[in-house]
Parts: structure tokens; sequence; C-alpha cells
């Protein structure tokens, strides 16, 4: 009998632990945690490789619901990201439960042939992807340091190997005013709830002259407590987007404009501030993102042709962070949520159905037999390897 080849191994091992995943799945999906209090999901995503062996660091980089677990001594070192975050009020809208049980499936593939392929499988749990830049601040504590390539999937309506995102930036404004009673001496109030007013209307004006691939979306935060106090305190919150990163810089400057002209026109003080580091458009590896589209139509799916990719932006990531410093790819497996988008309600409800299902076990396999073909490919791994020594040295 033919010993199995690595790559046969690997989809072996996601197979045989797939009712696990899939288990890992629906336990993450039944109790969603937000941005930065991921408790619960952090400790099952690391449960099943901690088990395997995986020598797990918690807390990584400085972040309580981060964690990187490591196996295998190999000098190819393969960043698995896992995400776990929900949104508020509509749980797992946009699938992270799909995300850390592939992850996951695809981490204990790998370990299966770590030793074999001169492999270290870091799998690496990164919160906050949703609000809060979890991957970014990672990068920045070195998370990612020793990692040659990185790579994740997320589910989507659609199979798309070389997706691509958008670029962005949040602002959190605060308008400051002085509150006076609305009826007896309205003249003595400085209203910053019209200052918030002055600023949507000069960014709805703004939206017609917005350059392709740029769009803005905001909400009042805080527009007074009640009808009959000029409001003294008034809060906006904005996020922008463009197709890459110089782009997204020319319209802070524009949107910014508007938040100082509610100040200006109603009087008002007003702050600033960015809640969560810039997110990356991303900058997804060819050589690996090719790979992955022929893992996916050996699987029998129908990968969005290849000159069609960069057309379909799908929101934002922080995974683009990650692939602006190292080759990396956030490929989208499609879930069939019966017409539902990401961030509706019904795709929360299809992220626990049987297609979901299906899913985490195809994608952890087309992941760990990605990273296998990376490292039997001589070429392709020198230059993953190349790369990271540049990085190491500049």
């Amino acid at each position: 009998m033919p010993t199995a080849t690595p790559l046969d191994s690997a989809e072996h091992v996601v197979r045989r632990r797939g009712g696990d995943l899939v288990e890992l799945s629906h336990a993450i999906h039944a109790e969603p945690e937000l941005a930065f209090a991921e408790h619960r999901s952090c400790a099952k995503a690391r449960a099943l490789v901690a088990e395997r062996g995986f020598e797990v660091t918690a807390q990584a980089g400085g972040l309580d619901t981060a964690f990187r677990a490591d196996f295998g001594s190999g000098p190819l070192v393969i960043g698995v990201c896992a995400e776990y975050d929900a949104l508020p009020e509509i749980g797992h809208a946009c699938g992270h439960n799909i995300i850390a049980a592939s992850a996951v499936g695809a981490a204990l593939a790998l370990a299966e042939v770590a030793d074999e392929l001169g492999l270290r499988v870091a799998l690496i749990g990164t919160p906050a992807e949703e609000a809060g830049g979890g991957k970014a601040l990672l990068l920045d504590a070195g998370v990612f340091d020793d990692v040659a390539a990185a790579v994740m999937v997320h589910p989507g309506p659609a199979d798309i190997a070389a997706a691509h995102s958008l670029a962005l930036s949040e602002a959190d404004v605060d308008y400051r005013g002085k509150e006076s009673h609305a009826a007896v001496a309205p003249h003595q109030g400085i209203n910053a709830a019209d200052a918030v007013t002055v600023a949507q209307v000069a960014v709805g004006l703004l939206r017609q002259q917005l350059a392709p691939g740029q769009m803005v979306h905001g909400i009042v935060t805080n527009g007074g407590q009640a009808v009959n106090v000029i409001p003294g305190h008034a809060s906006l919150q904005y996020a922008m987007r463009a197709v890459e990163s110089e782009s997204l810089r020319e319209l802070e400057g524009r949107m910014y404009a508007c938040f100082a002209a509610g100040a200006l026109a109603t009087g008002c003080e007003y702050e600033i501030r960015n809640p969560a580091p810039t997110y990356d458009e991303l900058k997804p590896d060819p050589w690996l993102a090719g790979v992955f589209r022929e893992e996916m139509r050996r699987l029998g799916r129908e990968p969005v042709a290849a000159e069609y990719e960069s057309a379909l932006p799908l929101g934002s990531t922080d995974m683009g962070n990650v692939t602006q410093v190292l080759p990396g790819i956030h490929p989208v497996i499609g879930v069939d949520a019966g017409g539902a988008m990401v961030h509706q309600r019904a795709f929360a409800a299809a992220a626990a159905g049987p297609s979901a299902d299906r899913a985490v076990v195809e994608g952890a396999i087309m992941l760990a037999r990605t990273v296998v073909h990376l490292a039997q490919n001589p070429a392709e791994r020198d230059r993953v390897l190349a790369a990271r020594e540049r990085r190491g040295h500049a």
C-alpha cells in the first residue's frame, strides 16, 4: 500500500476531526462575544490544539483575548489566523465562528506533517477584527515577526481565492457646547447637536465629489439627553474607506474639514479620536491565491474568475495590515445564506447551518493543502523565507 503524501495526510486529519471542528464552530456561534471580550471563544479556539500538544502562549502581544499556539520546529513558520469576535446584537453575522474552526482544523492538519516538511505552524488567535484592529496590534507587538506567510479563510456569499478589501479608518468626533433651557434661555446655550447636524450636512454634500472607491458612513452616538435642554455634548462616529491607503488619507483630510465645519458654525469645541488602528487594503499573494483557487476547484467549488476578483472588495479587514507586511491570503469561502450578505441576521443564522459546516471542513482542508504546496515548492518556499529575512534586517 503506497505511503500517504503530506497533502493526503493533511486532508485526512481534517476529515477525521471534522465533527470536532463543526462542534467548535457551533460552540463559538452559540456564545457571541464582542471585540477584546472574547474570553470564552478564545479558550474554545485553543483547546483542541492544546490537546494536540501545541505550545500555547496566552495573551499574545499583551492582548487578553489573543493567543499563539505553535507546533513543530522547522524553519518555515506559517501563521494561521483565527478570528472569533462577533457583532453587537446580530452575533456571528460575519461568520467568525467558521474562521476560527477552519483555522484550528488547518493547524491540526499541518501539525501532522510539520516534521516531514520542515514546518512550524503558528495558530494565532486574533481578537477584535470587527472593531479594534487586533491583527494590527499584534503586528506592532512582534507576534508575526518570525512568520514567513499567513493564511486564513473568511465566509461570504461566493468563493473568491484572491479576495480584496478596502482600506479603512474610523473617527469618533465629540462636540462640546453649553447647556441651557431650550425655552427660557436658548440664546445662552451653545448647541452641540447642531454641530453634529452641520457636520452631517457637509458630509452629505461631500459625497458627490468622492473619488471612485471612496465611501463614508456614520452614526450619531450622542444627540442630547432631554428635549428641553440645549445639548452641551454630542458626538458622531464615522468610518472612511477607500480602495488603497493613499486615497484613504486624502479622504480623511476632507472628512476632518467637515467635522471642523460643525464646530466653526456653532461655536463648539471639538475633538477627533481614532478608536482603532487604520486597516490597510488586502494584498493577496498571487502564488498562494492561485494554489488556493485550484484547491477550491478540486473540491468542486466554482471560484470567481481571477480577472473579476479585484472588482469585488468585501468590506475591510485588519488582515490587510498583515498582507502588506508579509505574504498572505484571505480567501472567501462561499456559504449558502439564502441570498443574505454578511452583517445581516440571516447570515448569522446560516453561519451554523449545513453549508457553513461544510465551509469549516473544506476551508481547513484548502488552507492546509495550500501551505503544504508552499512547503514542497523549493522556489516559493525560498521566496517567502527570503522575504522574512529582509523584514528582519529592515
